[in-house]
């Protein structure tokens, strides 16, 4: 249970606040449920830090439901980062690379990052400084929709760099 309610408050006094409480007034513990009591509703701990501790006077499953609604729509309104991966070799040849590309502005303009890389196989990673000149050729083609969110970067056989949509103004 994430709030306390009722005989669980422990604090002598309460600062009590609700819909049928004009003011916020401050009562011993005892009136405070008896008040609650007389309104058939619940006390419930808003928060317990404050001194005195903050309770609200309501039915509590109404207001476990209206915290559930309003942490569903906060999560609706969250923003979901979608992250695309294009993947390069250090010789890729200027076709292929212009397939990727249209491909990568494709998903950035619906708002997706990309994170592309140079894949370096074997002995290929002697090419690193291709790999690096390709992905950076690569920001520069996109920087009209896109802008850099990580430089190009060698992990391990891999260069990574990532691309985020501009945003508009």
């Amino acid at each position: 249970m994430p709030h306390r309610i009722n005989e669980k408050i422990t604090a002598p006094e309460v600062r009590i606040v609700g819909d049928n409480i004009e003011a916020p007034l401050v009562l011993p513990i005892r009136e405070a449920l008896k008040m609650a009591d007389d309104m058939e509703l619940d006390l419930i701990e808003i928060s317990p830090k404050a001194d005195p501790p903050v309770v609200r006077i309501a039915d509590y499953q109404k207001f476990l439901y209206q915290q559930k609604k309003k942490a569903k729509e906060m999560k609706s309104k969250a923003v979901k980062v979608v992250v695309k991966e294009i993947r390069f070799g250090p010789q890729t040849d200027d076709h292929d690379y212009n397939f990727k590309l249209r491909h990568a502005e494709n998903f950035i303009k619906e708002g997706a990052k990309v994170k592309a890389y140079v894949f370096f196989r074997g002995r290929s990673i002697v090419f690193k400084e291709q790999g690096e000149i390709l992905l950076l050729r690569f920001a520069t083609d996109l920087e009209e929709i896109a802008k850099v969110e990580m430089m190009p970067k060698l992990e391990g056989k891999r260069m990574t760099m990532m691309l985020a949509p501009k945003q508009k103004k």
